[in-house]
């Protein structure tokens, strides 16, 4: 049984109080909407799909008490941020993220991405190094990892990454927000690690990515990173882009995955750190899914910080 609405969804749904403040933020030409809580060095966190910014609700007063200053925003076409109808190429959103980071007068930060969050981290600190102070990428392979293995893994990668290529079907933002966006808690169910998904949290969370994909635009702008990441491949700006990521990382990464992850296989993710030459960890997470910050706070929470202060 489906909810019945009163009326559409509006931004106010992601505007929830806490132990944080919203504030908007001008950068790249577009205008973000970022939590924060805390001062100190900065720890900025991007969400996933088909998440939002509250990805980070447990672990955001938790690094701001540990002496942080913690962000998180909501990624271009999410949330409360502007939803414009271009700019989901890898190339503007690590863009995005260089120039949040400098608009909140930060010379660096410390970046943690997860899922599509986690491709853009790994993306902005391979253009924009010298702002990106360490990195921490969960349940994301490097791109180019992930874009080889969708090729030379059809069994594997390929059929983990079916439920995203059928984002390239024109209006399928429709189906992803239809029957109150019933998609969007199937796709959490199938990514998530079977521990989570059956546990007390998960409904209330479920919830909340369903109501944050129903704001007008959202759905569609969601699905835009996926299809240039596709479409990409065959175009001139994708070849340059592979070219460029092909350049080793100096930024010290601490990469985390959940070994049951079945959006990005853990396989895939397995050979990420050929492509850093600073200082590398890899660590599988038993019983996780593909959502280790709401999976496994704790453990994700102490990884961060020991990344962040060493």
């Amino acid at each position: 049984m489906t909810d019945q609405r009163s009326g559409p969804v509006d931004e106010s749904c992601v505007l929830p109080d806490g132990p944080w403040t919203h504030r908007f933020v001008g950068a790249n030409g577009s205008r973000f909407h970022v939590v924060e809580a805390g001062a100190g060095p900065m720890v900025l966190f991007l969400h996933g799909f088909p998440e939002y910014w509250l990805a980070w609700q447990e672990l955001l007063p938790a690094v701001a008490d540990a002496g942080f200053r913690a962000v998180a925003m909501d990624l271009r076409g999410y949330g409360a941020s502007d939803k414009p109808p271009r700019g989901y190429d890898g190339y503007t959103l690590a863009a995005d993220v260089a120039g949040l980071i400098r608009a909140l007068g930060e010379r660096s930060a410390t970046l943690v991405g997860s899922g599509a969050g986690g491709l853009i981290a790994w993306t902005a600190a391979s253009f924009h190094p010298s702002l990106v102070r360490r990195l921490v990428v969960l349940g994301a392979p490097h791109p180019l990892r992930l874009r080889a293995a969708i090729f030379a893994d059809p069994r594997g990668q390929f059929a983990a990454s079916t439920p995203t290529l059928k984002f390239q079907l024109p209006r399928y933002e429709h189906v992803l927000t239809r029957d109150d966006a019933a998609e969007v808690e199937a796709i959490l169910r199938r990514w998530g690690g079977p521990r989570w998904v059956n546990g007390p949290d998960f409904a209330a969370y479920a919830r909340s990515c369903r109501e944050a994909m129903q704001i007008p635009q959202a759905a569609f702008c969601a699905m835009e990173g996926y299809r240039w990441a596709f479409r990409s491949v065959l175009r001139l700006h994708g070849y340059r882009f592979v070219k460029l990521m092909q350049r080793p990382l100096v930024t010290p990464t601490l990469q985390l995955h959940g070994a049951l992850d079945r959006s990005s296989l853990p396989r895939t993710a397995q050979g990420s750190g050929r492509y850093v030459t600073a200082p590398y960890e890899w660590r599988l997470l038993d019983g996780v899914g593909h959502f280790p910050h709401v999976e496994a706070p704790d453990v994700v929470l102490g990884e961060i910080l020991r990344w962040a202060k060493s």
